[in-house]
């Protein structure tokens, strides 16, 4: 019980939170960074042993976004003492209509690319299968979900941040920047406060949040995904992969450790972030398991594991950093935030002082 005052108050602790805590205690600034579950979990979107960084977008306005992330990656990693972006180059395949965008944006960029035929590609990565046109870029690469986060938490509190885990908020006071947890406790804030409470930013802001800041959110719809690892069957480097398909892309990369991990993007039945179920849908599982025995072959195409996580979905898969009065609102990214965590937090610490 009691009230704690911070100049910024950061709700959520994912990738964006946590790095929009570590922009902020850098610049000296006095902030408090609360989660609602440990340290870790798995309950969220940020959590796991591996994220595609990749530049390979066909808008321009992500590739920039990109390109700034590289730069503040190894920002990151200077500052945490981790090596934690290991590029493994990548390649987008289907077609040409889906992918030679990617490389004409890339182009544009001034970054390397190739274009290359299926059998030109299957001839130089023997562990797949490619369909139509290739895009090889080797900017593309992976990053350690769970340590990026830990890392950017733990450099936050050695800079001064007060880092809190199991501090459920339940109401945000707008007016008077408070913050009421589970637990009684009043976190009040001077100048801001910052949600970045991924699948949950509706239960906090918007028309269903404890607080309605008008216009602060577009429609948003939480999804339950799930990824799988296969062990590899050939002794090779594995890039980093994106097949255009329909109905939904497939995308896969090697995380160390555990095997090549293999997804379908965006292909999740909608759910309540606190209702809904950990278990991996059958149906899902049988149409990777049937991708990787078709356009895979270097894989076993049995699982080794299974797991599920939450997309926040825009209607577009656009990206919410905006500011309301004396909330700024960070959140859904729509499955593909990650990578552009420490320049996604790096404006909401701006959106915080503005």
């Amino acid at each position: 019980m009691g009230t704690s005052d911070v100049e910024v108050l950061v709700i959520g602790a994912g990738a964006m939170g946590s790095a929009t805590a570590w922009w902020l205690a850098r610049r000296g600034v006095e902030v408090a960074l609360v989660e609602q579950f440990e340290p870790g979990h798995a309950r969220g979107s940020s959590h796991g042993g591996s994220r595609i960084f990749r530049l390979a977008y066909a808008e321009p306005h992500y590739v920039e976004l990109a390109l700034e992330a590289f730069d503040l990656w190894r920002e990151v990693e200077s500052d945490t003492g981790e090596v934690l972006l290991e590029l493994t180059g990548g390649v987008d395949h289907g077609r040409p209509v889906d992918v030679a965008p990617v490389a004409d944006a890339l182009e544009r960029a001034g970054r390397v690319v190739e274009r290359l035929s299926a059998t030109v590609a299957g001839e130089r990565w023997p562990g797949l299968r490619f369909d139509e046109l290739v895009v090889h870029s080797p900017d593309t690469g992976r990053l350690p979900a769970d340590r990026c986060v830990a890392a950017l938490q733990r450099r936050a509190a050695e800079l001064g941040a007060y880092v809190r885990f199991g501090c459920p908020v339940v109401r945000l006071d707008v007016a008077r920047r408070i913050a009421l947890t589970a637990g009684g406790e009043e976190l009040r804030a001077s100048r801001a406060v910052v949600v970045t409470a991924g699948a949950w930013v509706t239960k906090l802001v918007g028309d269903s949040g404890s607080v309605d800041v008008a216009g602060a959110l577009p429609p948003i719809t939480v999804t339950k995904e799930q990824t799988f690892h296969f062990a590899p069957a050939i002794d090779d480097m594995w890039p980093a992969f994106i097949h255009y398909r329909s109905p939904v892309a497939i995308y896969g990369l090697e995380t160390p450790g555990e095997g090549v991990k293999v997804a379908e993007h965006g292909s999740g039945v909608a759910v309540d972030p606190d209702t809904r179920s950990f278990d991996v849908d059958a149906a899902g599982r049988a149409r990777v398991m049937s991708y990787v025995a078709e356009w895979l072959p270097g894989l076993r195409p049995s699982p080794l594991s299974e797991a599920t996580c939450l997309y926040t979905n825009t209607p577009d898969s656009s990206f919410v950093l905006d500011r309301r009065g004396d909330v700024v609102i960070g959140s859904a990214c729509s499955g593909h935030g990650f990578k552009f965590a420490p320049a996604i937090g790096k404006r909401l610490a701006d959106l915080a002082l503005s």
